[in-house]
């Protein structure tokens, strides 16, 4: 009888070595897949961080604008800015101050 007892004890204990095993290895499997997404998520954030700090800063637009547009670009009043539209083949200018807002 002790025999048998030892014998389901063992054989018990084996099943719950390989469940817990089984277990413990889909965790880390998990465990690792998360990280791997925070890491690539940081390196995205790393690069918008810099476009957004260093690459449009003021200053660096007026270098990046001396150094590849040389004289290309110039400043323009936002309220010169007007509209053309094309209809039959035509192009009509259209004034953003006369235009109407629809009422909704």
């Amino acid at each position: 009888m002790k025999k048998l007892l030892l014998i389901f004890f063992i054989i018990f204990l084996i099943i719950v070595t390989t469940i817990t095993k089984n277990s413990t290895k889909k965790l880390e499997s998990q465990i690792f897949n998360v990280k791997e997404n925070i890491n690539i998520l940081k390196n995205k954030y790393e690069l918008v961080l810099l476009d957004y700090s260093y690459l449009t800063t003021p200053k660096k637009l007026m270098e990046y604008q001396s150094r590849y547009f040389e004289n290309d670009l110039i400043f323009l009043d936002i309220t010169k800015i007007n509209k053309i539209k094309e209809e039959n083949d035509e192009l009509t200018i259209i004034d953003p101050k006369k235009t109407e807002v629809p009422n909704e």
